[in-house]
């Protein structure tokens, strides 16, 4: 980086937002300028609010380094670097996590664990370049030890007391007083509506009860730092560090020393070694730090080469439909001729697959009948078609839930709204396949209508590189090579709608994998005939659907089937196992 630039460090969690500016004026950093603004946790506010955060902070800059808690994916730091370049248009951004600002200001490149207790919790720990992590799950399901974990166990103390014993505890005074409260029905309906940052605020009457003698508090006091004990114990030892060096960092060390003495204690007796400290830089130093390091421009949003422009330009997927040039001007029963015209076009596609189709039926089934699963991963349309389909093989075949499954980009909320940018990382969609414990023996079908979605890509990728069975179901069927054991090509054509591909592309998709599935729980002997045997009689509709199978293959009235399967407990397959016994005797 070049002398004289000004680099802007921001690390945000659930109770503030600090902040500082650096100047390189020679072999080191000037602060010339830094605060405090309210809280910026990149989960618990609107990206609004964000802005008008940011927008208070030092707007001529060239660098900037924004770390913020709940900043945890690639597509949160997708966003989030997105939501920066329009505060700061000009300047080089970085993002990501306040667990990474705090770990580069504790140890820059060295060694070692941070232990971060604020309003949220979290263990990090770093040696060469491992990194472990333990804590820092949100205040839902984690932040055991942090600011509103000790809250919220204190309240619940004090109303657990109170329904057994009929007393008010010293406690509950000081709780109701610092929030203007008058009784339990208050508190109970203030507790409905607090944030994370209110309820953590109350950690300070927490620790004055403590240091008062409080003996239940010190106990949950204790507790607290035991549980950041325990992760940093579990870091040292995935690390192989016997005498680290562990960093304390957040609100909870600074301002009560109680709390840096319960767990230097409590960590002496495992970690005898440990060299225990408190952090001397600030958060934010360590954001502007990273920032310093970057050596590359990290833009807002994803740069293609020319290469790339011109290839996505030339897929199949992308390109006009001449039939429906003049869409706006058709009336509505032109439209729907249009639209029933051009499935002609599917059925093509569907008809020039057969072999690749049947390949993969085939290759799917040997995988299942072996101990496999079966993984759908995509973006967008072809993402939620993969799910759609790996969640209807449960009840239709009675398989367990883990057998076929459907990995999306974005997660569960991009099922029902568009998660913007999770299509373009590569290291997500490996990161997906390595969560699910993706081994040798499974098969991963890649779905992508244009054949170049990085997060198919990157799982596709990874899935190779772990000696797993991969497919690819793309509509361009010239896109860029993929390696993978069987492509399937489905040449629907150009859209009705440019790039729509939820439409044509969207249909011969889920056909296809249709055909793969229900072909592979055929050939696994899940029906006879026509019939499911092994659905789950989960609701009256599928009980009468039982009842009439049953019917038809023993040849037999409907209340006499239905006694049966009553008598089966409805299990189906146990029923037509009796009929196939009785048949063969």
């Amino acid at each position: 980086m070049k002398l004289g630039e000004r680099i802007l460090g921001v690390e945000g969690g659930g109770t503030k937002t600090a902040w500082c500016l650096v100047e390189r004026t020679d072999a080191t950093f000037g602060v010339i300028g830094q605060g405090k603004l309210p809280p910026s946790n990149f989960r618990l506010q609107t990206p609004d609010r964000l802005k008008a955060i940011f927008r208070e902070l030092p707007r001529e800059i060239d660098r900037a380094g924004v770390f913020l808690a709940g900043c945890g994916t690639a597509e949160d730091r997708q966003s989030l670097s997105r939501l920066c370049a329009e505060i700061w248009p000009n300047a080089r951004i970085i993002t990501g996590s306040d667990r990474e600002s705090g770990v580069a200001a504790a140890l820059e490149h060295g060694d070692g664990i941070v232990v971060s207790a604020g309003s949220g919790s979290s263990v990090t720990g770093r040696r060469g370049e491992r990194i472990e992590r333990a804590g820092g799950w949100g205040h839902i399901l984690g932040d055991t030890g942090g600011g509103y974990f000790l809250s919220i166990q204190a309240l619940r103390l004090i109303l657990r007391e109170y329904d057994l014993q009929r007393v008010e505890r010293p406690f509950t005074v000081k709780i109701l007083q610092a929030l203007s409260l008058n009784n339990f029905d208050e508190l109970v309906r203030w507790a409905q509506t607090a944030d994370k940052m209110e309820v953590a605020l109350l950690t300070r009457v927490v620790f004055e009860a403590a240091a008062g003698g409080d003996p239940r508090i010190t106990e949950i006091i204790e507790n607290g730092a035991q549980a950041l004990c325990d992760y940093t114990e579990t870091i040292a030892s995935r690390l192989h560090l016997l005498a680290p060096k562990v960093m304390l960092m957040g609100g909870l060390f600074y301002r009560d020393s109680i709390y840096t003495h319960a767990f230097r204690r409590r960590l002496k007796k495992n970690l005898p070694d440990a060299r225990v400290a408190i952090a001397e830089r600030a958060p934010e130093l360590g954001a502007a730090w990273l920032a310093a390091e970057v050596r590359d421009h990290v833009t807002f949003q994803p740069k293609l080469s020319e290469e790339q422009i011109d290839n996505l330009a030339a897929a199949l997927t992308e390109q006009r439909n001449p039939r429906s040039e003049n869409l706006e001007k058709l009336s509505a029963r032109e439209l729907v001729e249009l639209f029933v015209e051009e499935e002609k076009f599917v059925q093509d596609a569907l008809r020039g697959a057969i072999v690749d189709l049947t390949r993969a039926i085939e290759i799917v089934t040997e995988s299942l009948r072996n101990g496999g699963r079966l993984f759908y991963v995509g973006a967008g349309s072809s993402g939620r078609i993969g799910v759609l389909d790996a969640s209807e093989i449960p009840p239709t075949f009675g398989a367990s839930h883990d057998l076929v499954q459907g990995i999306i980009a974005g997660g569960m909320t991009a099922l029902y709204r568009s998660v913007e940018g999770a299509e373009d990382e590569e290291g997500a969609g490996a990161l997906a396949l390595n969560e699910r414990r993706v081994k040798d023996g499974d098969i991963v079908i890649g779905i992508t209508a244009s054949g170049r979605t990085p997060f198919v890509l990157g799982a596709l990728a990874w899935a190779k590189s772990a000696g797993v069975t991969t497919m690819l179901l793309t509509c361009n069927p010239h896109a860029s090579a993929v390696n993978v054991d069987v492509a399937v090509d489905l040449a629907v054509g150009p859209e009705i709608l440019t790039g729509s591909t939820r439409l044509k592309a969207g249909t011969a998709t889920k056909v296809a994998l249709n055909i793969i599935s229900t072909g592979a729980m055929v050939m696994l002997g899940k029906v006879r005939g026509n019939l499911m045997i092994d659905l789950r009689t989960t609701s009256a509709k599928l009980q009468d659907r039982a009842t009439r199978v049953v019917a038809e293959l023993a040849q037999c009235d409907y209340d006499s089937a239905r006694q049966q399967l009553e008598a089966a407990d409805w299990n189906l397959r146990e029923v037509v196992g009796k009929i196939d016994g009785g048949r063969s005797s």
